[in-house]
């Protein structure tokens, strides 16, 4: 009789640590996941080769190919949510981690539980992100204010039919905003919508891209009409958006 298919989401552990490897099986299964975790870059492969998962969490050193190595050749090819671990706390390290295409990290040493809230934070996201992303893909253009952005197309229209052209990073901004309208979004959550997009939008730069955006879109950047900031929480795209679908 064959096994029952587990429904408990599946973390890839990659560290070349045995007692480590063994405390992030017991503890996470213990709470309702499945782990396999494995030493390095090349096991890693091999489970993502025949199994589907859901996260990977990685050690930033390991022998051979490091975290940093894998966390960019991860991102490259999925949107599997990457959690670094990192025996250094020096902010440089963190930041490029995080530039690479990981999605969170975590110091060592760390608490269990400080561990089992960001896993779970970030299966919960990558969740939202792929209900978000099935919407999106069933949206052929958006409508405000007549203006049009075709998202298949990648091309914005002025309300006098005029194309203007956007960067990579400003359409994935604009289509974060309005697959979410009169909600407010921090950056975080722009983050998040904007790498539907496949956009390399990092936090810092999202004031700078949506200054940019404003310029382009807003009769008068200065007291834009669209894109309104929300003091201490982030940014709210205030129109009426009609999907064409």
């Amino acid at each position: 009789m064959a096994s029952p298919v587990s429904t408990c989401p599946h973390v890839l552990a990659v560290d070349d640590d045995p007692a480590l490897r063994a405390l992030l099986t017991d503890y996470l299964g213990d709470n309702e996941l499945r782990v396999t975790a494995v030493a390095s870059g090349a096991e890693l492969e091999a489970v993502l080769s025949r199994e589907t998962v859901d996260l990977v969490i990685l050690d930033v050193r390991l022998p051979g190919e490091d975290g940093m190595q894998i966390a960019r050749r991860l991102r490259e090819r999925s949107a599997i949510p990457i959690l670094m671990l990192t025996g250094r706390a020096e902010e440089a390290d963190r930041v490029m981690g995080l530039e690479l295409g990981a999605d969170d990290y975590l110091t060592k040493p760390f608490g269990t539980r400080e561990l089992l809230a960001r896993v779970r934070a970030l299966l919960r996201r990558a969740q939202a992100q792929a209900t978000v992303a099935d919407a999106v893909a069933k949206v052929r253009a958006y409508r405000f204010g007549g203006w049009e952005l075709n998202v298949g197309l990648r091309r914005l229209k002025d309300p006098e039919g005029r194309a203007i052209t956007l960067t990579n990073g400003e359409f994935s901004l604009l289509a974060a905003f309005l697959c979410a309208p009169r909600r407010v979004l921090a950056r975080d959550q722009l983050l998040d919508l904007s790498r539907l997009h496949n956009a390399e939008v990092y936090d810092r730069s999202i004031d700078v891209q949506i200054l940019r955006l404003r310029r382009k879109i807003e009769a008068d950047p200065s007291n834009p009409r669209f894109i309104t900031t929300q003091r201490g929480a982030g940014y709210l795209f205030d129109a009426e958006v009609e999907p064409v679908l």
